[in-house]
């Protein structure tokens, strides 16, 4: 990660010019060294040099590949931040960055191999942008992804005091082989749903919405989870799915992937279904998790509503034939994950390509 800068750096007197209109260079630096640990912790085999250079070098050969495909995903936490921002929560939101891009490629059978990351502030606070590093980094480790570079970006006036934003930005590899593209999926096969942390990274909009309508602030304790706070209820690390995936893909046909990001079940599920083929979802094979069942309430929110913008408790999905069904389960859950066999593909040549039967509970 470097300091951004448009301004020459040459004498001592510019950089006091650049103090005066609010950017702290020394700041910069000092975030620089502080968070050089966290990359290191990150790396894996293929990174070339560390941090600090103006581009990042990544080796494909030496990470193990033949004849890879790359993958990149760009994406960003959203108004989750504010939830962070005003709760004084900073560790876990560099998680979920991490997590709503490497959930991504993995769909498509993908091993990320390095992350970049984008922090832009008004005035850089050292200590708070430390902390989402840290979460970045986690992150990253938990994805066996390099944390190879990025950009801090200090920008006086663009930032109301004490906000931030966050984008990341990662590449990975599969083999052209081993590819996910969805294009086997036929009528009769089976979508098993891995559970989801709680809300993940979207809908957030609606969350402060109802969290504000509610009269609730984010120290107060959640009505759905009265041990803890709300903030730190709503802040949960979006989960990352990369390495029970990738461990069933090797066994497994796996025949599609669905991350279930903004849009909700209704949206993401068709992106990995062939034209003509639609998902059949029935709400009662398994749980509404305690966060979405308040929102619901909360909020009056219809259940295509529900649908249509969270995950409902469903943070993947993934197609495979019926008969390899059990064994993905088991072999799925031996790796720590939730799993339920929540539909099943049809003929369906309509608009709305995903039904759901069923009462959620």
């Amino acid at each position: 990660m470097k300091e951004s800068s448009s301004f020459p750096k040459s004498s001592l007197r510019n950089e006091t010019a650049y103090g005066r209109a609010g950017v702290d260079i020394d700041a910069g630096a000092a975030l620089v060294e502080k968070i050089k640990p966290f990359a290191r912790a990150t790396t894996r085999p293929g990174v070339m040099g560390g941090l600090g250079g103006f581009g990042a070098l990544f080796d494909l050969k030496a990470a193990g590949f033949s004849d890879p495909i790359l993958v990149s995903s760009t994406d960003g936490v959203g108004t989750k931040l504010k939830i962070a921002i005003e709760a004084g929560i900073h560790d876990t939101v560099g998680v979920d960055l991490v997590a709503m891009c490497v959930n991504d490629l993995v769909v498509q059978g993908a091993a990320p191999l390095f992350f970049l990351d984008y922090f832009a502030t008004g005035k850089l606070d050292v200590d708070i942008a430390a902390a989402v590093v840290s979460g970045i980094s986690s992150g990253c480790a938990q994805a066996d992804c390099a944390l190879i570079g990025g950009e801090t970006a200090e920008m006086p006036g663009m930032y109301a005091p004490g906000d931030y934003d966050l984008a990341g930005f990662t590449v990975g590899a599969v083999e052209r082989s081993r590819l996910i593209t969805g294009e086997t999926i036929a009528p009769g096969d089976v979508i098993l749903g891995l559970s989801s942390s709680g809300v993940h990274s979207n809908g957030f909009s609606l969350v402060r919405r109802i969290v504000a309508d509610a009269g609730l602030s984010w120290a107060d304790p959640a009505p759905f989870a009265p041990d803890g706070s709300l903030g730190a209820a709503f802040l949960t690390p979006t989960r990352i799915y990369v390495r029970p995936l990738l461990a069933a893909i090797q066994r497994f046909e796996i025949k599609g992937m669905a991350h279930i990001t903004g849009g909700g079940l209704l949206e993401n599920i068709p992106r990995v279904l062939p034209e003509g083929l639609g998902a059949v979802l029935d709400a009662a094979r398994w749980p509404l998790p305690p966060v979405f069942q308040w929102l619901r309430a909360a909020g009056r929110i219809s259940a295509d509503d529900m649908a249509r913008t969270f995950n409902c408790g469903i943070g993947m999905a993934l197609v495979c034939a019926p008969a390899q069904q059990p064994e993905v389960q088991a072999f799925l859950e031996s790796r720590g994950e939730t799993v339920f066999s929540i539909g099943t593909i049809e003929k369906n040549s309509g608009s709305d390509r995903v039904k759901i039967k069923g009462e959620a509970g």
